[in-house]
């Protein structure tokens, strides 16, 4: 049986807006499907009955000013899939209350191009596969399988095989492991690099420890991204 493909909504009463971000997935992610609705109750009516794998969502959909978050609201009472919102609102203002929501990333209108948005697109979507396959996976590793010390030995050791990673990218794995099951936040992860203290810098750190650890383990999915606060270290259950 052929894999299911990936589906996506794309809420916005745009339409040329849409339809550039429709554009912009089918291009970065070939085979995908999307679906787009314009009005608050379209979309809510198909979030009822569909079962999306990303929401990419406007906040102010015709005359109702937050119709988003409304939407958001909707989608936390079900299946809380990850959203991305794509709004003109200003983004100083409306990144906390998004965050608030859980939505999971937040992008304002005419300050992004398209790389931007397929960047935070592929890497909610990676991060959403990642926390559904630790949450449905077969036996995985118990805590004490990972032994690290950046301080004391060259690599990481992961079920009995070495990890290969950058210094800094074991001093972010020891941050993590060291406050397992607890949110280690962006400010907290600042202080372990000791240049390039931004959020991109740590998303490719993080997504380098990922690629490591599945070399010898194609299974891990130990790390856990937290929609615009941090990464958590969650171990996998038996």
């Amino acid at each position: 049986m052929s894999k299911q493909a990936q589906k996506v909504a794309v809420i916005e009463d745009d339409i040329p807006t849409s339809n550039q971000l429709k554009g912009w997935i089918e291009s970065a992610k070939p085979g995908i499907l999307v679906d787009q609705w314009y009005t608050r109750d379209d979309a809510e009516a198909a979030l009822a009955r569909e079962n999306y794998d990303l929401v990419v969502l406007d906040i102010e959909l015709g005359r109702e000013r937050h119709a988003g978050v409304a939407i958001i609201n909707a989608i936390n009472k079900g299946q809380a899939t990850p959203v991305l919102v794509v709004s003109a609102m200003p983004a100083t203002i409306y990144r906390s209350i998004m965050k608030a929501l859980d939505a999971w990333d937040y992008l304002q209108k005419a300050t992004f191009e398209e790389s931007d948005f397929i960047d935070t697109f592929l890497e909610i979507l990676r991060a959403a596969k990642d926390r559904n396959s630790a949450r449905e996976s077969a036996p995985a590793a118990s805590s004490n399988e990972l032994s690290i010390d950046p301080l004391r030995q060259k690599t990481p050791i992961w079920r009995a095989q070495r990890i290969n990673l950058p210094l800094t990218a074991q001093r972010l794995l020891a941050a993590l492991y060291e406050h397992r099951g607890q949110v280690v936040t962006y400010e907290q992860l600042f202080q372990v690099v000791k240049s390039g203290r931004n959020r991109d810098n740590i998303r490719k750190h993080v997504s380098t420890i990922r690629d490591a650890f599945r070399e010898v383990d194609a299974e891990f999915a130990c790390i856990e991204n937290i929609p615009m606060r941090g990464f958590r270290w969650v171990d996998q259950e038996k």
